[in-house]
Order: C-alpha cells, then structure tokens, then sequence
C-alpha cells in the first residue's frame, strides 16, 4: 500500500488484502498451530529464510502479521511485531538490545510495569537503569559509554508529562544510542509519530487505544529502519549464527526486527492469538475517530473540574498552565489526549468519589470506549517506592481519568454526583 495514504486510509486497508481463497474483505481468523509445507525442500528453505513462508504459529500467523503490518504503516516504520501484550513489546525491546554490564537511560516518569522488567529481570542480569528527568539535557548528561538506549514515553503515566521528543531524538542521534518511545498514549501516530522525531523503536500496549474497547491484550514494536546496527555498542547484531548469518545479514536495515523476532516469538514465545490481533484490527478502524472525540471530551472535561468543589488540581497537557504545554504543543498531533488527572482535598476524598461513581468505571485500564477512573497510587503503581511514585507524579489523592465516548453530559452528571460531600479545604 503507497505510504502516502492518509492516516484514516491506512488505518483500514494497511496491511489486508481481500482473502484470495475466499475473496472474503474481512481479515479472516487463522486459529492454527502449524502450516503445510509444499515439499520437504520447501520446508528446508522456510526454515533456512531462503524462501518465504510460515514455519510454526509461534513465530508465524496471517492474521497477526496483518496487524503488525498496519501498525508498521500509521506509525510509518519499517518493519515490526504484534506480541502478547505491551508488556512483552517492552521486554523483547530491552531484552534485543543489553547485555550484562550495560545500563539504559530512561524517564524517571515511566509506567510502574517498565521498571519491573528492570527490576525483576534485566538488573539481577547485570544490566543498569539510570532514572532521569526525560529532557534533552538530562538525558545527554546521562548517556554514557555503556548506554544501550534512551526510553521515554509521548505522555507519561499518570503525570501526563510530554517530552520534546525533537531534542532527545538528537542527542540520541549524536551519541550512537537507539532512541526508544513508548507511544501508547501517542494512539498510534494519530496524536503522535515518534520516527518523524527521531525515534529508531516505537513500542505499544495495543491493549489501550488500538484495541480500543477493553477487549484484547496486545503489544507492539515497530522499527524505524534507521539505525546503525553495526555499531561495536550492539555486538550480537554482527554475530554469526550457527548457519553463518548475523541479524545484520538476515534483516539488513531493520535488524532490530530480526532480533527482536528471535527473541520475542522463536525464543520466549510471546505470541498473539490470532483472535486478539483480529480485535486489534477492528479497533484500528476506528480509531482516529474515537481518539479525536476523546480528546475533545477530556479538555472539555478538564476546564468542568477545576470549577468544582472539593478538587484542588486538574492535570491535562493541554491546559496552557501544565508544564508540558509548550512541548505537548510542538509534538502532538489532532488533540493534547484522552486522559486528565485530578487531585482531591484528601485522601478519604479520592476514596470517596471512586466508590460513588456509577456511569464511570473503576478499573486498571485506559483507552477504552467507556471512561474509566482509579487511584493509581493504591493500584497500578503502588508496586513502587513511595518517592519514585511521587517522581512519577503520582500522589495518594490522584484520580486518573481516561476519557471514553459517552456524551459529555452524562460524564459531568455523574462525575458531579461522586463529588458530593468531599471535604473541600479552606
């Protein structure tokens, strides 16, 4: 498909064509564990790469590969991988890239289950994480001999910070270190598109925005092609296998691709159902619609709260007083986000309105067609240091909020009722 299709083209048609057995317009369902080969020389060149195939539904399924290929196009990279879920995307991501003794400088902001893959897995390995401030100079002065990569997120979870993904792009540029953004938040290139700013690996939990509807688990991986992978920082790109090819050899400009591949489906099998990636498509169709109204609702939404009794902040990108307004201004695209934060005057006060919302949702999730709230200080990142949950701007009185599509209206009615009664200070 020609890459100079607009975003709410490719979002259909990237990566399907008409089934050719059954003419079916739909991307059908392969829920098969293997695939017939056409002779045994066949299946040796499959499995050799000299030919073109699927060799296992671990590593291998159309349905999957259709998803990942119009990612690949909205997100404009070159090659990539639909996993398991955004968990997966992220450790096959580090995973492709260290090796005992090297470190990887990161947003002290990111989402709590990156630094459990640090945590748990990468640093008892022998790797490092250096926490900064993701700005350009905090990340420049950071970087050193042993960084592997740069990791930060369009708009980080729950501080709704926004990098200026421009400037790190460079210094990642200038020191030889792959840039890596989480882009979950970005929806896909319909907020935001990494690689026009720099970035070599673009990572999603699809399970968000992508999917769309609280329906699937999924992750992603896109590679921009543009990186040197012959760099001596990145050995195992050169190293031969035991059939005499390097990745170098096997995926030439997006060796990160075969990398990440061999690790993530060959190796750890991190792989997506066939079903879950038929979801995902579905809510790619739609999605540069719902994120728009999203957008639209949650800034409407933002200004309605800071007028209301009992909340004492409002945190949202693009009110012109955040902080990231500048940079969120310079980097996204078509809206400023779907999701706002709010504090109360106390921590009974958060309690409170999340037992008292009935329209709304409490649940861990965000991105979904139905709007949804949660106190990620007791939750999704309580798991944390109490002083890298407040770096992360997370404090015991924030409600998160990810805006869905039900009419404005509704949302203020029912976030109006659950703030009845909260102690407002003086």
């Amino acid at each position: 498909m020609p890459d100079d299709f607009d975003f709410d083209t490719l979002q259909l048609h990237a990566g399907q064509r008409p089934d050719p057995a059954t003419k079916s317009r739909a991307q059908p369902i392969h829920p098969t564990s293997s695939f017939v080969f056409d002779s045994a020389q066949h299946a040796a060149d499959v499995f050799a790469g000299r030919a073109a195939g699927n060799q296992y539904g671990r590593m291998h399924n159309p349905t999957v590969e259709a998803f990942a290929e119009r990612i690949v196009a909205l997100e404009g990279g070159k090659a990539g991988l639909a996993l398991s879920s955004g968990q997966a995307a992220t450790t096959a991501t580090l995973f492709a890239l260290a090796r005992p003794g090297t470190e990887f400088v990161v947003s002290r902001e990111l989402f709590g289950g990156t630094f459990a893959v640090a945590r748990k897995l990468l640093e008892p390995w022998g790797c490092s994480f250096v926490p900064v401030s993701p700005t350009a100079e905090a990340i420049e002065e950071a970087v050193g001999e042993r960084t592997v990569g740069i990791l930060v997120e369009t708009i980080s979870n729950p501080g709704l910070t926004v990098p200026d993904l421009a400037a790190i792009g460079r210094v990642a540029a200038a020191t030889g270190v792959p840039f890596i953004v989480d882009n979950t938040w970005g929806c896909c290139g319909y907020l935001c598109r990494p690689i026009d700013f720099g970035a070599d690996v673009v990572i999603h939990s699809a399970t968000k925005w992508i999917g769309g509807h609280g329906t699937i688990i999924a992750g992603a991986m896109v590679d921009a092609g543009t990186f040197d992978w012959a760099s001596p920082r990145f050995p195992a790109f050169s190293t031969p296998d035991s059939r005499g090819r390097s990745y170098r050899d096997k995926g030439g400009a997006t060796a990160f691709t075969s990398r990440a591949w061999d690790l993530a489906l060959f190796t750890m099998g991190m792989t997506l159902s066939p079903f879950a990636a038929f979801l995902g498509l579905q809510g790619l169709e739609t999605l540069s619609l719902r994120v728009q109204r999203m957008c639209e609702s949650a800034a409407q939404l933002a200004s309605w709260l800071a007028r209301q009794p009992g909340v004492r902040t409002v945190t949202y990108p693009g009110n012109p007083g955040h902080p990231s307004h500048a940079a969120a201004r310079g980097t996204l695209s078509n809206g400023f986000g779907g999701v706002l934060c709010f504090e109360t005057d106390s921590v009974e006060g958060a309690n409170s309105f999340l037992d008292r919302v009935a329209l709304v949702s409490h649940l861990a999730n965000i991105g979904d067609a139905k709007t949804v709230v949660i106190n990620p200080w007791t939750t999704t990142h309580a798991s944390l240091p109490e002083a890298a949950r407040r770096e992360a701007g997370v404090t015991p009185e924030l409600i998160r909020v990810s805006v869905g599509l039900e009419a404005l209206d509704d949302l203020q009615r029912d976030f109006a009722q659950a703030l009845v009664g909260i102690p407002v200070s003086e």
